[in-house]
């Protein structure tokens, strides 16, 4: 028997909202197995991120290295890159395997308002990484802080759609009444993606959508059926979400198992 590997490089969130368990659980939905690589260990609840620890850069690259040896990869997913020698490191291996797909979660900052990467590791992020993206899924504030705070999403969906494949300008924390996600090419948005608005605010929403994305293209899904299928998952895991502690409440990954 054989499961699709996706590679999944991002931070850990102790409260199992965000970050790695997100990714675990959301890949494990579609049917696929992560394997991980920590970026940074974070002090963090279902309310914000409080502190950060940074993978030691050797390590780093010891522990990708070890992976890249012994596995064979059908999609990498990125969250969180903490450091700019992180970004260097993705980067090459992206460069290694040039028709892997790539899934880039540009994540900057927390949900809850919490910096979680430094401007320079988003300057790099963006300078680097961003061109080797089979899709990126800024939410609208990364995608505009992304875009050196252009406020016109339109403009920034085809500026950054110039260097990443496609991008999708995710729109959970926007103020419209229904989530619009809109994906982008350098022409200009190709498809737009309509939601009902739920009650509530969810931590880890967006690791576990790329995620999601990511497991499909490593089981083969052409792009648009994955963002498809994987947008209709989430939404319902989102609407059977639960409060494991008392601040944002938690998609219910397991509920598409």
């Amino acid at each position: 028997m054989q499961i699709p590997n996706t590679l999944i490089i991002a931070g850990h969130d102790p409260s199992g909202g965000a970050g790695i368990q997100a990714d675990i659980e959301a890949v494990a939905a579609a049917g696929g197995h992560a394997a991980t690589l920590v970026t940074a260990l974070t002090c963090q609840d279902t309310h914000n991120v409080y502190d950060v620890r940074i993978t030691d850069a050797a390590f780093f690259e010891q522990c990708l290295s070890r992976l890249e040896a012994d596995m064979t990869f059908a999609a990498l997913k990125t969250g969180v890159l903490a450091s700019t020698d992180q970004v260097e490191a993705v980067a090459g291996f992206c460069e290694r395997y040039p028709d892997l797909p790539v899934v880039i979660d540009p994540v900057l900052v927390a949900s809850g308002g919490g910096r979680l990467a430094e401007d320079a590791v988003g300057k790099r992020l963006r300078d680097r990484l961003i061109d080797k993206a089979t899709l990126l899924t800024p939410n609208a504030h990364e995608a505009r802080a992304l875009c050196d705070g252009q406020d016109d999403l339109d403009r920034c969906g085809r500026q950054l759609a110039e260097r990443a494949g496609h991008v999708l300008i995710t729109g959970g924390d926007t103020d419209d009444p229904r989530v619009i996600n809109r994906l982008f090419t350098a022409e200009g948005e190709i498809a737009r993606y309509e939601w009902p608005r739920l009650n509530g605010v969810f931590h880890g929403s967006g690791c576990t959508l790329a995620a999601s994305i990511a497991a499909r293209l490593a089981a083969g899904m052409p792009l648009e059926a994955a963002l498809s299928t994987a947008q209709a998952d989430v939404h319902e895991m989102l609407a059977n979400a639960f409060s494991a502690g008392s601040g944002q409440a938690i998609p219910n990954r397991l509920s598409r198992q």
